[in-house]
């Protein structure tokens, strides 16, 4: 696919320079947009949760740190200790294998990132739940790193393309992480 796309930007590049850039700019889009969208959501989370936190700290026990005060804080530093793994993995997942079942687990890791901060706001064994299906997603999306990494080598030094076949096998195993 890549090679057709580059035939076509080098038929349109002497032709038109506007054209090429354009369809540089949609296949790049086309590429990441998915990434792009779970990447916004990951931020407006991190903005719900220091929300959270600065509630709880600027409310009625502001003189005195409440235990509430000290779970929130403390689930907010733990996602936040996550964070710049959960993004490295999630774009690399995304760019070196495929978009969509990269998407597909970052939206899902979201969703385990917020049950595991609900829970921290109880107790802090009703977390764990959220903690441990967190880390398996991802170490899913850690394995479609270097899936898709071993699959680029195969092809630039041996000139072999199983990226198809592991797009197959990886958009039928991101639902399985539905699984308990």
């Amino acid at each position: 696919m890549l090679s057709v796309m580059l035939k076509i930007i080098r038929r349109h590049s002497e032709a038109d320079p506007q054209c090429t850039l354009e369809i540089m700019y949609v296949t790049v889009m086309d590429n990441i947009f998915l990434l792009v969208l779970v990447t916004l959501l990951s931020v407006v989370q991190n903005v719900f949760f220091a929300l959270k936190v600065e509630k709880e700290c600027t409310g009625q026990h502001s003189k005195h740190h409440s235990a509430v005060f000290e779970r929130l804080s403390c689930a907010n530093r733990n996602c936040m200790d996550t964070y710049p793994t959960f993004l490295a993995v999630l774009w690399c997942a995304g760019i070196c294998l495929s978009q969509a079942p990269a998407a597909f687990s970052g939206i899902i890791y979201l969703v385990v990132r917020q049950k595991y901060f609900v829970g921290y706001m109880g107790q802090t064994c009703q977390s764990t739940p959220g903690f441990l299906f967190g880390k398996r997603i991802l170490f899913f999306l850690s394995l479609m790193c270097v899936v898709g990494i071993i699959n680029h080598l195969l092809l630039t030094y041996g000139d072999s393309d199983y990226k198809e076949y592991i797009q197959t096998i990886t958009k039928a195993a991101s639902t399985l992480l539905l699984l308990p």
